[in-house]
C-alpha cells in the first residue's frame, strides 16, 4: 500500500491560502505532531486520487524564500534537499495568490531549480475579476515550464483538478527555471568540477544555508585543491545577483501573461485600512472586539455549561446507585468523574474562544492588530512580531513560545519568550470561569454589559498589561546587543471559510481537551488516593473519634456522616499535605483543601477545579447530583465563613493571572533558550509576583 503513497509537499507563502488548500484536499483526514527532534508544528494529511492510489500531503510552514531567515524556514529546505528523508516529496505544489504573484513566483522558481516535479497553483482566482486581473494560463505554463491551476479555495474551484494532477505526476516537467551560473559562472564552473553530478543549486543552497543536507559525494580529483568556498559578505552578495536575476526573470515571464487593469478594479481595502489601523479609531475597535468576545464567552455558553455540569453530576449519581459500593466505584465516581467533568464543563468557553480566534486570523484582521501593536510594542523594547506569540499565547503559551522563533534579534526573541506566559492562555479560562461564577454577581452594568464578562475581560488585559511591563523591565535589564527590523504583510480581507474555522477550531479544542485529559485524569486517580487512605489512628478510628466527640451533640444521621468524612479527608495523606503548606497560603485568604490544589495546579493550570471537584466529592456525603459549582459555593470554614468570598475569589483570580503553573511551557522555554536559567527565572520570578498580588488584594478587600 505505501508503494501507492504519492508524497506532496505543500509549500507557499504565509497568506495565500495554503492552509485552504490543504483543508479542501485532506478534510478531517489530518495528524499534526512534530518534525522528528524539533518543535516545529508539522501538518501532515491524506488525499484520495484514485482506487488504488493515496497521497500524502505534507504542508510546510510559510516561507517567503529559500534564503532562510527564520527556525520554521529552514524546515522546508532541510526537507525538499534531503533525498533520503522520510518526507521528501515526489510532487511540490506551490501555492500563491493572484495579487501577489510576482512575490509568490521567486519561491517557485527556488523550488523548480531543485529539480523536483512542481505544480503552480495560484489561489484566490475568485477575485480576479474584481481585482481587474486576467491572467493566460497557457502562456504562463509554457515561460514557467509547469502545470498551472487556477484555484478558488472559498468556492472549491479547481480542487479537483489538483487532484487529477497529482494522478498524472510522472508527466510533470522538473526541469529547472534558471541556470545557477547566472550567479557567478566561474565559480559554479568550479563547483561543477569538485561536485559532479550533483545539483548546482543545491550545492548553492548547501553553502549558503545553515542547514542539515544529506551526504554529498566529493570527486577526488586534482581540481579540487583549487576549489575555495567565498566569505560570507560576497555569498550574501551573490544571493543578492540572484534574487535580482530571478525578479528579472519573473518580470519577462509576467508582462507576456499578467495583467492588472486598475480601471476595472473596485477594492475597499484601503478604506478599511485606514479605519482600522487608525492611531485613535484602531484601538476603539480592538477593544470593543475584545469586549464583545468576552461577553459572548459568558452569555453563550452558560447553557452548555450548565448541561454539562448537570450531565455529570447526574452520571456520578447513577454508577454509585448502579455499581456496587466498593473502592473501584468510589474511584470512578469520586476519582475520575469529577476530575473529569472539572475540564469538560469549559469545553464550551474553549470553543468560543478558539472560534473568534480563528474568524480573525481567517478574515485578515489579525495582521492589522500586529501593525497597529507595534506602535505601543516599541516603546516597550519589542516589535509588532511580538504581539503574534503574545496573542497566541491566549491559546496556549506552548506554540506561541515556538512562534517566537520568527523574531530575528535574539534579545527580543528572549523578552517575549520569558513575558508570553503572563498572557491568558485557554487553561487559565476554566479557574477564571469557575470563580468569577462564584464571586462576581451576573448582572448587568449600564443596562448592557455583563458584570462577568467585563471581570473576564479585565483579566485578560491585566496579563496583557503585565507582559509589557514586564518586557520593558527585561528590555532596561538585559544587557544584550541587537537590532530588529518589523515587516508584516497585510493580507486581503475575506469573508472566513467555515470548513477552516471548523476544522481549527475542533484541532485546537481537541488537542486542549485529550492533553488536559491526560494529566488531569492522572492526577485526578492519584488524588483520589491521597485522599481515601491515610497514616496513624486517626485516619483509621475517625468514625470513633468523631462520634466520641459529639457524643452529647444532637446531629443527624446525614450531618454526622458528613463529619466523619470531613475529618477522614483532614487526616489522609493529601490532608497531611494541605495542612503542611496551610500556614503559608492562609495570609491569601485559602484553606488547606484550596492549598492542595494550587499545588497540583502547578503540572497545568487547568487542574484546579478538577482537584477541588475530586476533594470535595471525597470529602462530603452531600446530595449526590449537586454541581461542582455549588460544592464549591457551600465550602465554608470552621468558623462558618465562606471559603469563596469575594475577597480570596479575586485573591485567587490574582494569583492564577500571574503565577506561572505549567510544566509543559517550562520544558519549551529550556528548548528554546537551551538552558534551565531561564524557565527557573520564570517559574520563581512570576510565582513570587502572584503571591504578592495575591496578599495585598486579600489584606486591602477582607
Amino acid at each position: 500500500m505505501s508503494a501507492n503513497i504519492l508524497k506532496v509537499a505543500l509549500i507557499g507563502n504565509p497568506n495565500t491560502g495554503k492552509t485552504s488548500v490543504f483543508n479542501h484536499l485532506t478534510g478531517l483526514n489530518q495528524q499534526v505532531g512534530n518534525y522528528p527532534g524539533i518543535t516545529v508544528e508539522k501538518k501532515v494529511g491524506f488525499c484520495k486520487l484514485s482506487q488504488h492510489q493515496r497521497a500524502k500531503i505534507i504542508d510546510l510552514p510559510g516561507t517567503y524564500s529559500l534564503n532562510a531567515s527564520s527556525f520554521d524556514e529552514s524546515v522546508v529546505i532541510e526537507l525538499l534537499m534531503n533525498k533520503n528523508g522520510e518526507d521528501y516529496p515526489d510532487v511540490a505544489i506551490v501555492v500563491s495568490e493572484v495579487e501577489n504573484l510576482k512575490r509568490n513566483l521567486l519561491l517557485f522558481t527556488q523550488i523548480k531549480d531543485l529539480e523536483i516535479p512542481t505544480i503552480l497553483v495560484i489561489n484566490m482566482s475568485d477575485r480576479m475579476k474584481r481585482k481587474g486581473i486576467s491572467i493566460d494560463v497557457d502562456v504562463l505554463e509554457k515561460e514557467l515550464d509547469t502545470k498551472i491551476l487556477l484555484v478558488s479555495s472559498r468556492t472549491k474551484k479547481g480542487i479537483e483538478s489538483i487532484k487529477t494532477l497529482l494522478q498524472n505526476s510522472k508527466s510533470l516537467s522538473s526541469d529547472s527555471c534558471l541556470d545557477s551560473s547566472i550567479i557567478d559562472k566561474e565559480y559554479f564552473d568550479r563547483l561543477e568540477k569538485v561536485f559532479p553530478n550533483q545539483s548546482l543549486y543545491k550545492l548553492w543552497l548547501v553553502i549558503t544555508q545553515d542547514v542539515n543536507f544529506g551526504k554529498v559525494e566529493k570527486n577526488e580529483i586534482k581540481e579540487k585543491a583549487s576549489f575555495a568556498t567565498k566569505s560570507n559578505s560576497e555569498l550574501k552578495r551573490l544571493q543578492h545577483k540572484e534574487t535580482i536575476a530571478r525578479y528579472k526573470f519573473i518580470n519577462d515571464v509576467l508582462k507576456k501573461g499578467y495583467t492588472v487593469d486598475k480601471s476595472k478594479a473596485r477594492d475597499l481595502r484601503s478604506v478599511f485600512d485606514r479605519i482600522l489601523t487608525h492611531k485613535i479609531f484602531g484601538y476603539v475597535i480592538f477593544f470593543s472586539i475584545l469586549l464583545l468576545i468576552f461577553q459572548a464567552i459568558f452569555d453563550w455558553s452558560s447553557v452548555p455549561m450548565d448541561f454539562i455540569d448537570a450531565s455529570f453530576a447526574s452520571l456520578g449519581d447513577w454508577v454509585s446507585h448502579t455499581l456496587p459500593a466498593g473502592n473501584f466505584t468510589d474511584l470512578l465516581v469520586d476519582g475520575v468523574i469529577a476530575g473529569l467533568g472539572g475540564i469538560a464543563i469549559f469545553i464550551p468557553q474553549i470553543v468560543f474562544l478558539f472560534l473568534f480566534i480563528s474568524v480573525l486570523e481567517e478574515s485578515g484582521y489579525m495582521s492589522r492588530v500586529v501593525f497597529l501593536m507595534d506602535r505601543i510594542m516599541r516603546r516597550f523594547g519589542l516589535s509588532g512580531k511580538s504581539v503574534v506569540p503574545l496573542i497566541s499565547g491566549t491559546a496556549c503559551a506552548i506554540p506561541a513560545i515556538m512562534a517566537t522563533r520568527n523574531i530575528e534579534s535574539w534579545k527580543e526573541r528572549l523578552i517575549t519568550i520569558l513575558v508570553t506566559p503572563f498572557t491568558t492562555c485557554s487553561a487559565r479560562l476554566p479557574v477564571y470561569a469557575i470563580l468569577i461564577a462564584l464571586v462576581i454577581p451576573d448582572k448587568r452594568v449600564l443596562g448592557i454589559f455583563n458584570a462577568q464578562g467585563l471581570t473576564l475581560m479585565f483579566l485578560y488585559i491585566l496579563g496583557f498589561a503585565s507582559a509589557i511591563i514586564a518586557a520593558h523591565i527585561l528590555n532596561k535589564i538585559l544587557k544584550i546587543k541587537s537590532k530588529s527590523y518589523f515587516v508584516v504583510e497585510m493580507p486581503n480581507y475575506k469573508l472566513p471559510m467555515f470548513k477552516n474555522v471548523f476544522i481549527n477550531v475542533l484541532e485546537k479544542t481537541k488537542s486542549f481537551v485529550f492533553e488536559a485529559g491526560k494529566i488531569i485524569l492522572a492526577i485526578s486517580i492519584v488524588l483520589w488516593f491521597l485522599a481515601s487512605y491515610g497514616p496513624g489512628e486517626k485516619f483509621i478510628n475517625a468514625e470513633q473519634i468523631v462520634k466520641n466527640e459529639v457524643e452529647n451533640s444532637q446531629f443527624s444521621e446525614r450531618e454526622l456522616d458528613d463529619k466523619i468524612a470531613s475529618y477522614k479527608l483532614e487526616h489522609s495523606y493529601i490532608g497531611i499535605v494541605g495542612k503542611t503548606i496551610e500556614p503559608i497560603i492562609r495570609p491569601l485568604g485559602y484553606d488547606w483543601k484550596i492549598g492542595i490544589a494550587l499545588a497540583t495546579s502547578f503540572a497545568a493550570r487547568e487542574v484546579f477545579v478538577s482537584t477541588l471537584a475530586t476533594i470535595y466529592s471525597v470529602g462530603s456525603v452531600g446530595d449526590e447530583d449537586e454541581t461542582i459549582k455549588d460544592k464549591m459555593r457551600q465550602e465554608v470554614h470552621p468558623s462558618g465563613k465562606k471559603v469563596f468570598n469575594f475577597a480570596s475569589g479575586i485573591s485567587l483570580l490574582l494569583f492564577y493571572a500571574f503565577a506561572m503553573q505549567c510544566m509543559g511551557t517550562l520544558a519549551v522555554v529550556k528548548r528554546e533558550t537551551n538552558s534551565w536559567k531561564w524557565p527557573l527565572i520564570q517559574l520563581f520570578g512570576m510565582s513570587g509576583i502572584a503571591y504578592i498580588a495575591a496578599l495585598i488584594a486579600f489584606q486591602l478587600l477582607k
